[in-house]
């Protein structure tokens, strides 16, 4: 509970803005992306730097004080904001440099993708994020981190060559392969369960035009879509990644696209992306060269603001034919025009990473099934919510058990053990030795040996 004694040592001790209740702009930046999540923090603590974050963890764990974090605030499942809680708020953290000389980008935890892309495409550089420009890059980084680059290469969290942290104790450290690199290791898809990243360090790549678009069929076109897709896509090079969705088009029509981003050279370009563009009869073809930046908004539309949000995912090699029929059936009566089902193939770089090498396992040929249930009445979540467990449940025989972290939801089967794959035991160390007492526990949690045990006494 947070008293008048607790808040007034915070306000000693703190630089940046502490938000109570009381305070007018408290109701804005409690507000997630998922308006699923109406919750009441008894604190936001709108950190200026590290030594912040530090005294929030010191203050909250004399306290007994519940702790949530938040840095760009676009978690499907919630976990940013908890009633009651001290939510450590990083959103003002966004300083950002780029040595263009080593490559390398140091930002901040409260910087989106887009204001990285944006930052970095000046130089002609990228490294690889997401796909909506929203997003935050540290979720996306510490579970992964899916996006148009993978292919080429790799990972969000394949890219990080050290990360600034403060730990459960308090304690500021930095984590690469040369300091503590058991933290380095867990950091890189281990979700956020050991610490509170400050800041990161990513490698970056020249990176400046891609040959990118969607290629849109009517929804009678969807099962031939996706079974040409899932043949298509693995006989592709790493400089493209793609990508399918079922999705309404903006004047409500429903329809499928294949998605590509090709990152290489202009001269094969076409060349590689010639069958995708020639099956069927398409409805739509965008394919050009356009800037890096403008192929990492595309789908921001897709992702409106206000809208709730109720997500299922599966990390799969590769899914059934019977599956994919279910996916279609289910689709046609969807019962939102913002839902979609996305399918992302992971490939190339991120595929050949051991999966001993990271925290994230879901390695070799992989694709994502993310179904993305999105609505805009709080009156209809009961039936989307209905909707999506229903697909889900009747994929689950189609499909390998497993899941992305970063669009589990906030309850339900699917946990942290098909996410974490066959890294989970060793997380379970690495999270014992720098987080016994499960002091951040509001993610994809990874419990601590004894925790349970100390709980239950």
């Amino acid at each position: 509970m947070l008293t008048s004694a607790i808040l007034e040592t915070l306000k000693r001790h703190f630089r940046g803005e502490l938000l109570t209740p009381a305070d007018t702009d408290y109701d804005s930046q409690r507000k997630i992306f998922n308006v699923m999540f109406d919750r009441r923090p008894a604190l936001i603590a709108r950190c200026s730097s590290a030594d912040d974050v530090v005294t929030c963890i010191q203050v909250a764990r004399d306290a007994g004080l519940d702790v949530t974090v938040r840095g760009g605030g676009h978690s499907a499942a919630g976990n940013s904001v908890a009633d009651g809680s001290l939510m450590i708020d990083l959103s003002a953290m966004k300083a950002i440099k780029i040595d263009p000389v080593r490559k390398r980008l140091r930002a901040q935890a409260g910087l989106r993708l887009g204001e990285v892309d944006r930052a970095t495409h000046e130089l002609g550089l990228a490294t690889p994020l997401g796909t909506v420009t929203r997003t935050g890059i540290a979720g996306l980084t510490l579970g992964g981190g899916l996006g148009w680059l993978n292919g080429r290469y790799g990972l969000a969290c394949d890219n990080v060559t050290s990360f600034d942290v403060v730990t459960a104790h308090a304690q500021r450290l930095a984590a690469s392969a040369q300091q503590h690199p058991d933290l380095h290791w867990a950091l890189r898809g281990g979700s956020g369960n050991f610490g509170v990243v400050t800041s990161f360090e990513y490698q970056l790549h020249p990176v400046k035009n891609v040959f990118a678009g969607l290629v849109v069929y009517p929804f009678s076109a969807a099962l031939d879509v996706l079974t040409f897709f899932f043949d298509y896509a693995p006989t592709t090079t790493d400089e493209l990644t793609t990508a399918v969705g079922l999705l309404t088009l903006p004047d409500g029509t429903p329809a499928v696209g294949m998605i590509g981003c090709y990152c290489g050279d202009r001269a094969d370009a076409e060349r590689v992306l010639q069958p995708l563009r020639n099956f069927g009869t398409p409805m739509e073809d965008t394919f050009q060269w356009r800037p890096y930046v403008e192929v990492q908004a595309m789908f921001d539309p897709m992702f409106p603001e206000g809208n709730y949000h109720y997500w299922k995912t599966h990390m799969t090699r590769t899914v059934t034919g019977e599956g994919l029929g279910l996916i279609v059936e289910a689709a046609a009566r969807k019962l939102s025009p913002h839902t979609l089902v996305f399918i992302q193939h992971i490939h190339g770089a991120a595929a050949r990473v051991p999966v001993a090498d990271t925290a994230f396992p879901h390695r070799g040929d992989r694709f994502d099934v993310n179904v993305l249930a999105q609505w805009t009445n709080p009156g209809e979540t009961e039936a989307n919510v209905a909707w999506t467990r229903e697909l889900d449940a009747a994929l689950r025989s189609h499909v390998d058990d497993s899941v992305y972290v970063n669009s589990l939801e906030v309850e339900g089967t699917q946990g942290a053990r098909a996410a974490y794959g066959a890294n989970y035991d060793r997380l379970v160390e690495i999270k014992t030795r720098y987080d016994p007492t499960n002091f951040f526990h509001h993610n994809a949690n990874i419990v601590p040996r004894g925790a349970e045990l100390a709980r239950s006494a």
